[in-house]
Formats: C-alpha cells, structure tokens, sequence
C-alpha cells in the first residue's frame, strides 16, 4: 500500500498510526540488529518503515613515505536490500530513502527500476548531506543539486519516461513520494519564508507527503502545518521526532540540524544525573509531543530511532490507546474491554 493512502485510511478511520526510521548497517555488519529492533515495534502495527541512505565519505590514510591519501568510502550501502528484506519478512511497507548525493540521475534511476522490480512502491526523495568535510554541497557532474529535480525523474518514470528516452516504454513505475519539511528551517536556508518556497517546489513537483525534520516543539510543528496550507503546499505532513537520549545532544542537535529546544526540557535534561534520567526525560517529553500531535489530528507520528528502538517502544505503547484500531488486540495481549 502506498503511503499515501495509509494516510488517508487513518485520517478517515480515526485511528492515528506511527512509523520509524532506521539505518542500514555498517559494512561487514549483518541485519540481525535491524530485525531486532523491529521485532520490539511490530507489536504496535508500524505503519511503514523507512530506511535511510547514506552517501559516500573520504577516508584519509597515512602512506609509508608520511604522505596523506584519500579515498573514498562506503560504510552504510543496502538501502535497497534491507527495504527488500524487511518487506519480505514483515509483511510492512517500507520506504526507502533516495539521494541526490554522491549519484549519477542514471544512478538513481538503476535504483528506482530495482525498487520497482522487488515491488516497492513508497520512496522518500533526499537531497542529502554535503560530503564530511565539505563546505557546502556538491552535486555529481552528472546529478542533482536539488531535491525537486530527484522528485521530478521519479514522476517521469511513473508516465514512463527515462532518461535515455527509450519511445517503446510498455510498463510505469507507480512511486508514491514523500519529501522532507523544516518546521525550523533548514539549516542552509536563509529564512523561513524562502524554505517554504523550496518545499513548495518538491510538493509542486509530485511530492505527496512530508516528514519533518526533528522538532521538539508541538506548537512549532502545527504552526508549520498552518503555514504550508497559506503557502498552497497541498500534501500531508508527518510530524518527526526524535526521543531526547543524551546531554551532549543539548549543542549537538542545535549545532547539525539547527534545531531549537524549549527552555523547559534544556532545563529537565541539565538537571539530570546521568544518561539514563536524560533517556526518561526524552520519553515524557517526545510522550507529551505525541498527545498533543495527535489531538491536533495528525495522523501518523514518525520516528527517528536510529536502529535503537527502546524509548520509542516505551513512547508508542504510552501512546497506544491513542493510536490503536478498535478491532486489535493491545501490546500486552489484552482484548478489547
């Protein structure tokens, strides 16, 4: 099923979903751990899972001589065999994320025919990250520099045109496509108004839906919901959050995404003794977010785990009567009173 439509079956039934974000593992590393982290979620009845993909880096090394050599590297490769993986052995959907990075269009269009091959209808179209170590982004020769020519290519190809422009096309790809929102700003735009405008571009181009950026903040998210609609950007939007779990992440998260965190829980976390009290301060804090997401009548709430599940399967079971069908048996087996 496609995203989008997941969307609507829980806007018109009432009953709010959630979904989760996980990475592929390192190189070398097998998938036990992604199944893992699954497994302590399926309970919940995920509405999709999301698999993120992750660009080239350069390694640098010292030679013999003492000179420096750079190469570059790949530590997270098999966004499309875990996404293939997971949907064969769940049942889930999955929504592989694509990259402008680092890849050719021909690249990204290879990637895209596999997915639709292994009958993965769900994408979610990244520009991605500048390279570690660079200024700014930069684009292959021979690719992207945006996130709505990534969203465009993949609608050509769903009314069955390719890059090499073969005339005898005889099968469409059919991508439901969702795109990333700041309810803060990106961090590379100049204002909020012009990140706005970029959205729009990706929701004109054929987005159907956004993720958010992480936000710590209810009130923040549903303005940024308002202002899409003033700004006729017309597609659904899933709040994303990202449970609290360490006091370095009091200057970390400001500094890698800008963003900006209440007063009010930099307070709880700087009270906190240790990690663990940081861990039960994130899990109030994002269960809170989530009341008040969801009475706001959002219908799915997105997390970003980062392949450790624990405190999003605390927030999701305290958030169960909230989100669960009617006709489901609840995570502790209990049937319904």
């Amino acid at each position: 099923m496609k995203v989008i439509d997941i969307i609507k079956q829980a806007k018109e039934s009432g009953q709010s979903r959630f979904s989760f974000e996980l990475l592929p593992p390192l190189k070398g590393d097998g998938i036990e751990k992604i199944y893992g982290a699954i497994d302590s979620l399926m309970p919940y009845n995920p509405a999709f899972i999301n698999i993120t993909c992750h660009r080239e880096e350069m390694k640098y090394t010292e030679r013999p001589d003492g000179l420096i050599e750079k190469h570059i590297v790949r530590r997270r490769p098999g966004t499309v065999g875990v996404s293939a993986a997971i949907m064969r052995k769940y049942g889930v959907e999955v929504v592989p994320h694509v990259i402008c990075g680092g890849q050719s269009r021909y690249d990204i269009e290879d990637a895209l025919i596999d997915l639709d091959f292994l009958g993965i209808q769900n994408i979610l179209a990244l520009r991605g990250d500048a390279m570690h170590g660079d200024s700014r982004f930069r684009a292959h020769a021979e690719g992207y520099e945006h996130a709505d020519e990534l969203v465009k290519l993949v609608m050509e190809m769903n009314d069955g045109k390719f890059i090499d422009g073969e005339p005898d096309t005889q099968h469409n790809t059919d991508f439901c496509i969702g795109v990333a929102g700041y309810p803060e700003k990106h961090v590379e735009s100049p204002n909020r108004l012009t990140d706005l405008g970029y959205l729009k571009q990706k929701v004109d181009a054929g987005a159907e839906y956004i993720v958010t950026q992480m936000c710590y903040d209810a009130d923040t998210i549903i303005k940024f919901r308002d202002d899409c609609a003033k700004a006729g950007i017309n597609a659904e939007i899933l709040p994303g959050l990202k449970p609290f779990a360490t006091k370095t992440q009091l200057t970390v998260l400001p500094h890698t995404f800008a963003v900006d965190l209440p007063q009010e829980l930099v307070e709880k976390v700087m009270l906190c003794k240790n990690n663990n009290d940081v861990k039960k301060v994130g899990v109030e804090w994002a269960i809170k977010q989530g009341e008040a997401l969801l009475k706001a009548g959002f219908p799915v709430l997105h997390f970003y785990t980062m392949t450790k599940t624990e405190q999003v399967k605390q927030i999701v079971e305290n958030l169960w009567p909230l989100t669960r069908p009617t006709d489901t048996l609840s995570p502790r087996g209990e049937g319904k009173s």
